[in-house]
């Protein structure tokens, strides 16, 4: 019964855990890193396809993104999480193989007039859809068994539609240990979702930490706010651009609209028009409609019952072509543009940034959290100008912010989660927060309210049975690591990676019948025969 821990240790992205019980090889989560990483993570310490399955708590790509990568390397078994999970997964994963793809082909094409070696995208689509086949649904609430002497249940966290903490028991020479990984923990009173569901009883807990060193502070009245916002920028004859995420808070903004356009707040301008340009987002949005019961709060289910669709109204119009996209800045009315990539370091969002930022009479208004460095964040410290395609653009546009909009609770949302527990876990580990944050939380946790903490580093392995830490984890700072692509691996690298997979397929075919191994070593031979030259 061992845990070891490799991604979102000290840093905030690239969840994922490896869980060795009752002889078999589990993943929660699996990752992607976005943005700046602090410190280098360990690799799985197996070959992918000794892996018997994976846990997922939610579709965010830092929780997700690498899914495709197991596939890629010889992963063939399941994926259990929620159903709207499933759901968002399909289409979040199929959009990063596309941009995985599309920057290898760029690059290539750039680096082979300079004679570089190849690019190789860490997944294909064909990786991608694989993954997404093989993803199996549950429900909140209802206990499975895995395998015998495990059993899962998946419990709302309130972050994102369908995200869940995992809760595991695990049952091994007659000891039960329970193990609950909180998966990002949801901000309250977010609107279509549920508030995070507490969990009373666990032996281990592996908690995030993104918000543990503030609060979100006095919620403000987003709907008043965002009221004034419009209506001060229709009437000087601008447009409201919101550079947003494409799944939660585009559809977040929806459901405010919706209500603002219904109780009329804005005054004098008519139906006004509300874009949403984004294919994934609009996607999402569709998801968010179907993926109603055991997901939306009261207060939507409310308004569904009423026959409401909460986040539709009058006046929205969803894009998906380029052409339409375009379109959009042609139209000379006032209205909202609401358009990905939420940071604008890609997407269309930077095409609306063109023709915005430089007119007086428009706002920019952000939703969500800039990451430093991102050009969002460049345009919300005051930058004069920016540079969009080749062009030094003004920064004449009126720049807001949508204070305290986030989807993970803040430091005392942590603390009530901890503190829902009964009696404290016999040793909580604290991940996915930035490295002084980690260590921070930790002591406070350890020192003021006496939980027997820890924060581990990648690579750091914990005897669950016994609670004691057989390998510490690892501090090395990364210097500098290409985003989403790998110069490393080979087409050779995936071959020799193909022949560990072969191995491990031989192994578990010990105890077939003498005719299928016969007929398994006749096709192996043959395959040798061939390209043995």
């Amino acid at each position: 019964m061992k845990l070891t821990f490799l991604g979102a240790t000290h840093e905030v992205t690239g969840s994922c855990f490896y869980l060795e019980a009752c002889g078999k090889h589990m993943l929660i989560d699996c990752g992607m890193e976005q943005g700046k990483d602090t410190f280098e993570n360990q690799e799985i310490p197996i070959p992918a396809s000794q892996i018997d399955a994976v846990l997922l708590t939610h579709a965010h790509m830092d929780h997700s993104g690498k899914l495709p990568m197991l596939y890629n390397r010889g992963y063939r078994g399941k994926i259990h999480t929620t159903g709207a999970t499933r759901a968002l997964c399909d289409i979040m994963l199929r959009d990063s193989a596309h941009i995985q793809m599309t920057e290898a082909e760029w690059r290539n094409r750039k680096g082979k007039r300079s004679g570089e070696k190849p690019f190789v995208p860490i997944y294909t689509m064909e990786d991608a859809l694989i993954a997404i086949r093989n993803i199996i649904p549950h429900e909140y609430g209802s206990i499975f068994t895995l395998y015998d002497g495990i059993q899962v249940r998946f419990t709302d966290v309130g972050h994102l539609l369908g995200s869940a903490s995992i809760e595991i028991w695990v049952t091994e020479e007659g000891m039960t240990k329970k193990i609950v990984f909180s998966g990002d923990i949801g901000n309250i009173n977010q609107p279509l979702i549920n508030d995070p569901q507490y969990i009373k009883e666990a032996d281990y807990v592996i908690m995030e930490s993104t918000y543990g060193d503030r609060n979100h502070g006095e919620r403000p009245d987003y709907i008043k706010e965002l009221s004034k916002i419009l209506q001060t920028t229709f009437d000087r004859g601008g447009n409201v651009v919101i550079p947003s995420f494409a799944i939660g808070r585009t559809q977040f903004l929806l459901y405010y609209i919706r209500k603002i356009k219904e109780d009329n707040l804005v005054k004098g301008h008519g139906n006004f028009k509300v874009f949403v340009d984004s294919p994934l987002a609009v996607e999402a949005t569709q998801i968010f409609s179907e993926n109603i019961q055991g997901y939306f709060d009261k207060e939507t289910m409310d308004l569904v019952k009423k026959g409401i669709n909460p986040i539709a109204f009058p006046g929205l119009v969803t894009t998906i072509t380029s052409e339409e996209s375009k379109a959009i800045n042609f139209d000379d009315e006032p209205k909202v543009i609401i358009s990905a990539a939420g940071m604008c370091d890609a997407g269309r969002i930077r095409h609306h940034l063109k023709h915005n930022l430089w007119r007086r009479e428009s706002t920019i208004l952000f939703v969500g959290h800039q990451a430093a460095g991102s050009l969002g964040r460049i345009i919300l410290d005051g930058a004069d100008e920016v540079k969009l395609f080749g062009e030094q653009i003004k920064v004449n546009a009126e720049i807001r912010r949508l204070s305290g909009v986030s989807g993970h609770a803040d430091r005392n949302g942590l603390l009530t989660w901890l503190s829902s527990f009964q009696k404290k876990p016999e040793r909580v580990f604290v991940v996915h927060g930035d490295d002084q944050v980690c260590i921070d939380f930790t002591e406070y946790i350890s020192k003021e309210l006496g939980y027997s903490a820890v924060a581990p580093y990648s690579g750091a392995v914990y005897d669950l049975k016994d609670n004691v830490c057989l390998v510490e984890g690892m501090r090395i700072p990364v210097e500098s690591r290409s985003k989403g692509i790998s110069q490393k691996e080979t087409a050779f690298d995936r071959l020799m990676k193909a022949g560990k997979r072969l191995l491990t397929v031989i192994a578990r075919n010990k105890g077939g019948t003498n005719k299928d191994l016969a007929k398994f070593t006749s096709q192996i031979n043959s395959l040798c025969d061939k390209w043995d030259r």
